[in-house]
């Protein structure tokens, strides 16, 4: 999920929202005044039922911001946290090492929300002293069920969920076999998600409850995820112990920023044969990479003003990888991220080095398969790209 809008930072990670949302706190809204009606006047039913319903959206933030920081302080590596129609999805751009750190990370959620309705819980009973029957006693108590529930569904043994990651660290730390934890919390997540996919099924059909249209959405969505985790686990396997340098095209060509589209279909990269290239500073930096899907967006007569990093797509943090790093931490984010069909290489000094495309790890999934390594002994490089004929 891509953020629609930015919700700023908090510990240094990066907040954002995607529009769908504001679905979820319509919805929230709704059955929060259905809840409320006759508690107090419509405008303070309204105005309580929208704030009831963002301060569960807040509560979904904090559940998924615990699992960011545990995560950072085990030496994983979060880009953004971003909240959607279905709860929060943390983009952590490795995995953990360990199972100890695994269970952590998965445990931290949960644990916040049942933390939360617990607070909220105690709130309510304290409001409910003062006035039992008002608006505030009835959002606190709602929130106290609601965060107990999503604490309690998340931890249900089944990946993507917390519990899932919680049953993949345990299978894990007990057999020592990252691969059958995995595969096996994969699979406990497809189950489930048929599960709840048919129960829905039979709510909307036997009881005429719409509530079922949001158990289909949860069980379709466990299902995708789940095979997902499953497409990543046999990517690990076949991918092994692989790095990023036995797979990447070194000094892959690169196409300056600054270049106008117009010499760029002049340069050596026209006749490269090449679908994707990285685009970098003036520094040697890479900062977004272009296809030429995306050149052909651009109209013929605008070609020769506009720059190439103007047209490219911007390389998000999760598109850039060192050359001593896990191929399968590389696999897993491209996997992961249909829209990300390329990662670059860089340095320590951050300068590009080298590149790696889809296409690229396919072929060491399909070598790895036929028992040859990653890939051929002969990588070969290109220089940078060079125009033909007049340049700016």
């Amino acid at each position: 999920m891509r953020q629609t809008f930015p919700l700023g930072r908090i510990a240094g990670i990066r907040l954002g929202a995607h529009w769908s949302v504001l679905v979820t706190v319509g919805l929230f809204a709704w059955v929060l005044a259905s809840y409320l009606t006759g508690t107090a006047s419509t405008v303070v039913v309204w105005a309580t039922a929208v704030t009831g319903a963002v301060a569960l959206c807040a509560a979904l933030l904090a559940h998924e911001l615990a699992h960011s920081i545990v995560a950072r302080r085990n030496g994983v590596q979060v880009e953004a946290i971003v909240l959607w129609l279905l709860g929060g999805v943390s983009e952590l751009t490795e995995e953990t090492r360990d199972a100890r750190a695994d269970l952590r990370i998965a445990l931290a959620g949960p644990l916040t929300s049942l933390g939360i309705a617990a607070v909220a819980f105690f709130a309510g009973a304290a409001v409910a002293a003062v006035d039992p029957d008002g608006p505030i006693t009835a959002v606190l108590a709602w929130l106290a069920v609601m965060n107990t529930v999503l604490g309690l569904f998340n931890l249900l043994p089944g990946a993507p969920l917390d519990g899932g990651r919680v049953l993949r660290a345990v299978i894990w730390r007990r057999t020592g076999d990252r691969l059958r934890a995995a595969t096996s919390a994969a699979r406990s997540g497809q189950f489930l998600g048929t599960l709840l996919l048919l129960i829905g099924i039979a709510e909307l059909i036997l009881l005429g409850h719409l509530g079922g249209l949001w158990l289909m959405l949860l069980g379709w969505f466990l299902q995708s995820a789940a095979h997902a985790e499953l497409t990543v686990a046999g990517l690990r396997h076949r991918l092994g112990h692989s790095v990023v340098r036995d797979v990447m095209t070194a000094r892959p060509m690169a196409i300056p920023a600054v270049w106008p589209i117009a010499a760029l279909l002049r340069s050596d990269a026209a006749d490269s044969g090449h679908r994707v290239f990285p685009v970098v500073d003036d520094t040697g930096h890479p900062v977004a990479v272009v296809a030429w899907s995306d050149l052909a967006a651009v109209t013929a007569p605008a070609r020769a003003t506009t720059t190439v990093g103007s047209a490219a797509r911007a390389l998000p943090a999760g598109a850039l990888a060192r050359e001593d790093e896990p191929l399968i931490d590389v696999a897993s984010r491209v996997v992961l991220r249909p829209n990300l069909d390329a990662v670059a290489v860089v340095g320590a000094d951050g300068r590009l080095t080298g590149l790696i495309t889809s296409t690229d790890l396919v072929l060491a999934c399909d070598r790895s398969a036929l028992g040859l390594p990653p890939r051929g002994r002969h990588l070969t490089g290109h220089p940078s790209a060079t125009p033909q004929g007049d340049t700016p």
